[in-house]
């Protein structure tokens, strides 16, 4: 298999956080970065070499991407499947392919992918964007239980397009005011934690895989993520086995974390698979040996993969806007504490639930972590000045 070495460009389609987190682990080394994403100043254009603004959906602008990069990667998996194979095509290899994303952007399809290979999912049900009165009337006869969670088949994220249902009824409220949107229907499950793990494949079939993370969620978003997750050796190998067999099915390249819920029979059910970085990874920039962005540029690239190693129990705490203003106090009490890392991200505008930054907390133990984030954090305000 081909390799890129250093001094090659990486496109990356999308301009987000974790674009930047990966160009920032890309350029020491040796490495350029372009980046397609429709805003002007993303936070991977602050840091990349060049930005092209353009739609997702601009098959122009894609061609254009396609001629200024050796190789291409995603860091948002919402991106147009259309351009992504129009960049295929013009023999630029993207990493993961476009199969890939075919079957990762449409919740669907990934629940049948998972249950095809014989991964447990919750229950679910399609509800088809056709015949939408019909569909939303037949959902209150499907054999879920209630309460359940509908969400959009494609596009949502950070608890967007979902909707906790308590009955079929409100099934047909919500389908009748979204004509043509495609949704799922999955019974909501009982947990005892929300885990999640990150691993890597390289171009030779390798497979490394991060220590598993436990996550704690709020409306919908993450809120922390501690490492070690509290859980058995037992569980902590089934969800090694679990994602090592996605990535093979997939012939997977690059990173992926796979979201599970650990039940309270100790059963693991795969909620979604995130076929790029994600923010249950980011305490291994400040964790372990070799970052999950590190290690994404390693397997686009064809490089060989390194052990992630950790080298201490942390406690990563996002940073999300409020809409009171767009300037963060506090941030130099973080800075001026030993074993604490802050991350920005350069977005100018802190909307309410936006992502605006983490910071990570290394500790002797998980507990210690996550308590000292917990107090770190009413430290943050954001204010007009």
């Amino acid at each position: 298999m081909k390799s890129f070495l250093p001094g090659s460009t990486i496109g990356i389609l999308g301009g987000g956080q974790l674009g930047r987190m990966l160009a920032q682990a890309a350029k020491p080394m040796g490495y350029k970065v372009l980046t397609l994403d429709p805003s002007e100043n993303s936070p991977c254009g602050q840091v990349a070499d060049l930005q092209i603004v353009a739609k997702f959906s601009d098959l122009i602008a894609a061609k254009e991407f396609s001629q200024k990069c050796e190789v291409a990667t995603i860091e948002f998996e919402n991106v147009d499947a259309k351009a992504v194979e129009l960049i295929e095509k013009q023999g630029i290899l993207v990493r993961p392919s476009s199969k890939v994303l075919h079957v990762t952007q449409n919740r669907l399809r990934q629940k049948e992918f998972l249950r095809g290979i014989g991964i447990g999912t919750a229950n679910f049900r399609k509800i088809g964007k056709e015949g939408r009165r019909s569909n939303s009337k037949d959902a209150t006869k499907i054999e879920l239980q209630f309460p359940a969670i509908l969400k959009t088949a494609s596009l949502g994220y950070d608890g967007k397009g979902q909707w906790i249902i308590a009955n079929g009824k409100e099934v047909q409220k919500i389908v009748l005011k979204n004509q043509g949107v495609e949704f799922i229907l999955e019974e909501k499950v009982d947990f005892q934690k929300e885990i999640s793990i990150v691993g890597a494949r390289g171009v030779d079939g390798k497979i490394v895989v991060y220590p598993v993370s436990e996550n704690v969620h709020k409306n919908g978003i993450l809120d922390t993520t501690i490492v070690p997750a509290g859980i058995s050796r037992k569980i902590e190998i089934e969800a090694q086995k679990i994602i090592k067999k996605i990535a093979v099915k997939f012939d997977y390249v690059g990173v992926l974390c796979v979201e599970m819920f650990l039940l309270q029979n100790g059963k693991l059910l795969v909620n979604e698979i995130a076929p790029r970085t994600h923010n249950s990874g980011h305490y291994s920039i400040d964790a372990c040996k070799v970052s999950q962005f590190e290690q994404q540029v390693r397997a686009v690239c064809g490089i060989k993969l390194e052990k992630p190693q950790l080298q201490s129990a942390c406690c990563m705490a996002n940073i999300l806007g409020d809409g009171s203003g767009n300037v963060l106090k506090g941030t130099e009490k973080l800075l001026l504490e030993k074993n604490v890392y802050l991350h920005l991200y350069g977005k100018t505008d802190a909307k309410k639930n936006r992502k605006m930054g983490h910071f990570t907390v290394l500790a002797k133990t998980p507990k210690l972590a996550f308590e000292k984030a917990q107090k770190l954090r009413k430290y943050l305000k954001w204010a007009k000045k």
